[in-house]
């Protein structure tokens, strides 16, 4: 009995050893929580409600003789972000954190179409490691539009219908092809600022906005200009945005884009209506975004 009893005390203890050492084992094998990197995350938005402004980035009425509407984005594209520490940042001095491809596919230097970043609103466009982002405090946004998918209201013959609109904003962008809404349009080439393609019941055309049409604010355009011809939109944040480099959480920032009466044409009959179909119809004169807020979220 007494054996007995001490041999079954034996493999108690041995089993109890051993159930610690298999414990000990799988706490030791257990992965530590791996340390994910702060990123500044970067998203594209569209607000038909924020200010209309003009070039000099002061608030813009719709000419007399023109007419306008608030589109409805469905796609959009950027080709170029740099944050500038002051006004006084010349384009391309501050710190540059993406830039599209480019190629000379077509003759001159372009935008990459085929190789861009395009987004519905509201998405997330980058997202950059905050360690690669020089430290510093950042009062400006300069963002470079390159491309916009949008639906807008038009009239034939009276009647009210729909379109979809693909705009090609950037100062030169090279082209394969591209689908409008449900059809494919093909290029194979360069199309500057203001190229455009709108599919309606009726198919596709293509049109082309007059050089220099395209509405760019700029609000600091007296100390930090930006070449005839870009879509580099200029906008400021609400306080600095201060980066330290030793960020251990994200940063979004949302560009906010005004679309408040974006889309402009043309009034020739004076009814506020776009028009088009045979002789009447009425030339797209821009379709350039009409401010940008940086909003830190």
């Amino acid at each position: 009995m007494k054996n007995k009893l001490k041999r079954t005390l034996q493999i108690s203890t041995i089993l109890s050893f051993a159930f610690l050492a298999i414990a000990c084992n799988d706490n030791d094998e257990q992965p530590e929580p791996s340390q994910t990197e702060a990123n500044l995350i970067i998203k594209l938005d569209v607000d038909p409600n924020q200010l209309r402004l003009g070039n000099t980035g002061n608030p813009s009425q719709v000419p007399e003789g023109n007419a306008a509407q608030d589109p409805n984005f469905n796609s959009i594209s950027a080709h170029y972000l740099e944050f500038a520490p002051d006004a006084f940042t010349p384009l391309g001095e501050g710190e540059i954190l993406y830039h599209a491809p480019e190629t000379t596919a077509g003759g001159d230097n372009a935008i990459d179409f085929d190789e861009s970043i395009t987004i519905e609103p509201g998405e997330i466009f980058l997202s950059i490691p905050l360690k690669n982002i020089n430290p510093g405090n950042y009062e400006w946004v300069r963002l470079s539009l390159s491309y916009q998918n949008l639906d807008a209201k038009v009239h034939y013959e009276g009647n009210p219908y729909e379109v979809t609109i693909a705009g090609f904003v950037g100062f030169n962008t090279y082209i394969s092809s591209f689908r409008v809404k449900n059809e494919n349009v093909e290029v194979n080439d360069d199309k500057l600022q203001g190229f455009f393609a709108f599919e309606s019941l009726a198919g596709v055309s293509t049109g082309q906005v007059p050089p220099g049409g395209i509405t760019v604010p700029n609000p600091i355009f007296e100390t930090s200009p930006i070449p005839q011809g870009s879509c580099v939109v200029t906008g400021e944040f609400s306080n600095p945005l201060i980066i330290s480099g030793n960020e251990n959480e994200d940063i979004t920032v949302v560009m906010s884009l005004s679309t408040n009466k974006s889309f402009e044409w043309e009034d020739l009959n004076s009814n506020g209506k776009w028009d088009i179909g045979g002789e009447n119809s009425e030339p797209v004169v821009d379709m350039g975004l009409r401010g940008l807020i940086p909003k830190v979220e």
